[in-house]
């Protein structure tokens, strides 16, 4: 690989939804090896830990998605949902039934004309789990991670810890990935997660920056423009608590925005990064020290679950609808 200028890492970690450096960390060089594959460079197969991985595996999950067969997530990693998924493709073309992606099954991939278009088979299945499980939280799964950078670690286990209080009230099942002390790896939290059959993952943080004039709410979804694929549910509950959060306090609104974080990536449940404001901000920090202020930002999270799993007639207007309501509409256990 051809030495890059931090400029090209900073192009090339942009347009792959990374964390914008400028330097060769572990992640970058991870998805700088798996850009080089394109689907036939290599045969594709289940293997143990580590997986294979590359833009040839998306490419691959991404083809057999828009003909119908399940792969799961969008996300450059053969697991046994994409080897499942290459099995019955081999079975509706006529080829050895192996759930290995070689030439033959490659040819027959290229050589066949799209049944479905844009994705929209994975869609409607992630789209239509979430309206199967019901506008009451009694039956969900909520699971709260604080981050534990030294700069936002108490702050965001406190507002976990009122988000948690909330939830349970209205009967939804909670689960925090971390405790005031300790501090699990990114790799703990996700499999904490996944083992948890979790409904949603809310990843909470505040950002820092050598800019004190950096400031303001984002948030973020599993998404890649690479592949043209991302999370459905990720994406509204990503709008939808970004909104909540505006609408209730004085937050500056820097948007939700597609990454391909691990934490997004990885996570089975759809996931969402909120960054709540800038400690290196001194509005920022002086606000996320108000108790009333951590206040209305869980209620923002809590009004904005709910809202993701309300119908459209019975949802209300960004900033509107109050905890009380949902208790008075009967939507709790």
């Amino acid at each position: 690989m051809k030495e890059m200028s931090p400029d090209e890492i900073r192009s090339f970690q942009q347009g792959r939804g990374l964390h914008v450096t400028g330097e060769l960390n572990e992640a970058t060089l991870r998805a700088l090896d798996e850009a080089r594959w394109k689907l036939g460079d290599r045969s594709l197969n289940l293997q143990p830990s580590p997986m294979m991985r590359g833009d040839d595996v998306a490419a691959l999950q991404s083809r057999l998605t828009e003909m119908g067969f399940n792969c799961g997530r969008v996300d450059g990693i053969f697991g046994e949902i994409t080897e499942s998924a290459v099995k019955e493709f081999q079975k509706s073309v006529g080829v050895k039934v192996d759930g290995k992606c070689g030439p033959a099954t490659i040819i027959a991939l290229l050589r066949l004309t799209k049944i479905v278009s844009g994705g929209a088979p994975a869609a409607l299945r992630e789209s239509a789990a979430q309206k199967n499980r019901g506008p009451a939280l009694a039956n969900k799964v909520i699971v709260l991670d604080p981050g534990s950078e030294s700069h936002e670690a108490e702050i965001v286990y406190d507002v976990a810890q009122r988000i948690e209080g909330r939830l349970l009230a209205l009967g939804a099942s909670v689960f925090l990935t971390r405790g005031a002390q300790n501090s699990p790896s990114e790799a703990e939290r996700i499999s904490f997660t996944n083992k948890s059959s979790a409904d949603l993952l809310i990843s909470l943080h505040v950002d820092h920056h050598k800019n004190p004039q950096a400031r303001g709410v984002a948030t973020f979804f599993y998404g890649s423009d690479q592949h043209g694929i991302h999370s459905i549910v990720g994406e509204k509950f990503a709008s939808l608590v970004q909104r909540e959060i505006c609408a209730r306090t004085d937050f500056i609104n820097c948007r939700s925005h597609a990454k391909t974080w691990d934490s997004l990536r990885l996570t089975k449940a759809p996931a969402v990064r909120v960054d709540l404001g800038y400690s290196s901000s001194e509005s920022d920090a002086t606000r996320l020290a108000q108790a009333d202020f951590r206040n209305a930002i869980a209620e923002s999270f809590v009004i904005a679950i709910q809202r993701l799993y309300l119908a459209a007639e019975d949802d209300a207007k960004t900033g509107t609808l109050r905890i009380s309501d949902l208790r008075n509409a009967g939507i709790r256990r």
